[in-house]
């Protein structure tokens, strides 16, 4: 079991300290590798917000560094934790970065047989909003969360309460990722899965002259199927279904109004 552990971290602090905490838990339940790919190390550009990623494709983008070998990264591990101390109540500027540069991901997911463990730490606050950015970007991404855990660090020694509190939310978060991962089986998407999909598949579906590359990623995978529920084939709620269809035809209606004008 391959882990990448994408470490938004400029040291090995707090964050990487969690992270090594994780690996050893997992590593109580069965063999595993981490790998850590340290993107204050990695030779990333900053996002031009050119928009050609999008419109023509992502080896089509001007910036020359190690953003495909990063994607290759990912795509040759069994699956992924994303890691990130909370800087002024979001990622780092580091995780940011990283983020941004593979923007063209939203628009055309692609990692859906990986699951995903998210990791934050802080002083005191932003523990929420963190994760909850996290969990976005890993599920339009197409990663399944399989474990998430926020730790509170604060500078200085910590009090006892506080580490047997960390010390339980890793735990949690090893066991539920390691039982994800040997389990293997996607399971079913949420309503913001499904919402998020259907959203997508409404816009892309009415913009192949606009967005072409996007319109073909979709229709390649058979998305735009009038039978495809989701990205992935397994069991969706109907009922989620059939807030996906309204969502979807709202964003059709959009688009059609937006090229009317």
């Amino acid at each position: 079991m391959k882990i990448l552990v994408v470490m938004g971290s400029p040291r090995k602090g707090n964050t990487y300290r969690a992270a090594e905490r994780i690996r050893e838990l997992m590593e109580s339940y069965g063999p595993v590798e981490f790998e850590y790919l340290w993107l204050g190390e990695a030779n990333l550009s900053p996002c031009r917000g050119c928009f050609v990623c999008i419109a023509k494709g992502e080896e089509k983008c001007p910036n020359r560094d190690d953003a495909p070998a990063i994607e290759q990264k990912m795509r040759e591990a069994d699956d992924v934790i994303f890691a990130s101390p909370v800087y002024g109540m979001n990622v780092s500027g580091l995780f940011k970065l990283f983020v941004d540069r593979f923007c063209y991901i939203f628009h055309r997911p692609r990692f859906f047989e990986k699951k995903a463990l998210l990791l934050t730490t802080t002083g005191a606050l932003g523990i929420k909003e963190v994760l909850s950015y996290l969990a976005l970007v890993a599920q339009i991404w197409g990663f399944e969360v399989a474990g998430r855990a926020g730790l509170i660090t604060p500078p200085g020694p910590i009090l006892e309460y506080r580490k047997e509190e960390n010390e339980r939310k890793l735990a949690r978060a090893a066991e539920s990722f390691y039982r994800a991962v040997r389990n293997g089986r996607r399971k079913r998407p949420g309503l913001k899965d499904v919402v998020i999909f259907h959203g997508q598949r409404g816009s892309f579906g009415e913009l192949e002259q606009a967005a072409p590359v996007d319109y073909r990623y979709w229709k390649e995978r058979g998305w735009f199927d009038t039978g495809a529920r989701y990205y992935v084939d397994v069991p969706v709620n109907p009922v989620y279904s059939a807030i996906g269809r309204i969502v979807e035809r709202q964003a059709r209606r959009q688009i059609w109004k937006d090229c009317a004008s």
